[in-house]
């Protein structure tokens, strides 16, 4: 296969109609489509939509693969539910990553080309792990953009000095993982970042402080929250939430500046890869040791069985080299390395080799079986 791409796209807050569907059909006859996805693999050719003109008309996510390392994922946002100013301060220094602004929505694009992977991947399955991002974000968890500010470090773009912009990102969820994982950020970046968990607010309706601040809306507000919710908007309840945690960081004061600084990050991250390195190696020594140990443990079976044969084991060795063949000659000089290791224990060397003389002699014509013996003088 000469070359591989792959294309999903998927729809949350509004179901594709059967117009929109046939439309869809229009840009490929091959595409697996449903009132919520649209997805296809090209082994040689090109799709011939425009993924972002899909993504502001019809999706929501959108995930784009190809064998020669390219990869792709955008998210489409309601433009109220996040805030522009903070997500433009994560990025500023990101090159993989850019917001488009289409009025009511946002779309955030990011893109990495020519990663290398050993694993051969056909795309499937990455945007349902992928997925989750969204919500979180719509959720109020900025850590995506923490993660992709990652790898402005990882390129050395931002000084020593520069400090993180959040507290942390830890204890990173599967979704983070997943994107780390997809766009091959620095794991060991990724695993320093995680050591410092992420602020995050009350969320349970159950506390206080979330009730004060649900019992202070207006009636007003009330009213035009529970219309929504009967007309089935569906993110009447990410809104409400945006709004509690807006007033709870300006009641807290929460700063979404943390401690360490990119120099910080970078030296954990550097610790944090020598010691898997160790951790790797020592590993490696151990199995080694075991190998060598279950090896000793055969050989010695071995050397047992082959010493209680006597001398029948000479006429082993003799019947493997009349076989005049490398297997044969293979399996007689393997058992007269054996005998001779025998013959080292017990004290009866000589014996060995004046047995071993009379075997050169009788087979001295047989130089392929000769050249199997060096060593065993």
């Amino acid at each position: 296969m000469s070359e591989y791409q792959y294309y999903e796209f998927q729809a949350i807050d509004r179901p594709l109609s059967r117009t929109d569907r046939q439309t869809l059909r229009d840009l490929s006859t091959r595409a697996r489509i449903t009132a919520t996805s649209f997805t296809n693999s090209y082994e040689w050719g090109d799709f011939k939509g425009d993924p972002a003109e899909l993504m502001e008309r019809w999706f929501d996510l959108h995930l784009y693969l190809a064998n020669w390392g390219s990869r792709r994922l955008m998210i489409r946002l309601p433009t109220r539910l996040v805030d522009r100013r903070l997500i433009d301060a994560f990025l500023g220094n990101v090159d993989c990553a850019t917001v488009r602004d289409g009025g009511e929505t946002l779309i955030l694009d990011i893109e990495r080309d020519e990663m290398e992977f050993e694993d051969w991947d056909d795309g499937s399955g990455w945007l349902a792990a992928l997925a989750p991002l969204r919500a979180d974000i719509l959720a109020g968890d900025l850590r995506l953009f923490y993660l992709l500010w990652l790898t402005a470090v990882e390129t050395d773009v931002l000084a020593a000095d520069e400090p993180e912009p959040m507290p942390g990102i830890g204890p990173i969820n599967a979704a983070l993982e997943a994107c780390a994982e997809f766009f091959g950020i620095d794991h060991d970046l990724v695993q320093a970042a995680s050591e410092r968990s992420a602020a995050e607010p009350p969320r349970a309706s159950t506390s206080p402080e979330v009730q004060k601040i649900l019992a202070a809306l207006t009636v007003r507000e009330k009213t035009e929250i529970l219309t929504r919710l009967f007309d089935g908007d569906a993110h009447v309840a990410a809104e409400l939430r945006a709004k509690v945690r807006d007033r709870m960081a300006i009641e807290t004061g929460a700063s979404p500046t943390g401690a360490r600084t990119v120099g910080d990050l970078r030296a954990r991250a550097h610790a944090i890869g020598l010691a898997r390195e160790q951790a790797a190696a020592e590993k490696h020594a151990a199995e080694q040791k075991r190998r060598a140990e279950e090896a000793e443990k055969i050989r010695r079976a071995r050397l047992v069985a082959i010493a209680r044969q006597g001398d029948g084991v000479w006429n082993d060795v003799e019947t493997e080299i009349e076989r005049r063949n490398a297997a044969g000659y293979g399996k007689a000089a393997d058992l007269l390395f054996d005998l001779k290791t025998i013959a080292g224990e017990r004290g009866t060397i000589e014996d060995f080799r004046r047995r071993l003389g009379a075997i050169r002699e009788r087979h001295a014509r047989k130089e392929r079986f000769l050249e199997r013996l060096a060593g065993l003088e």
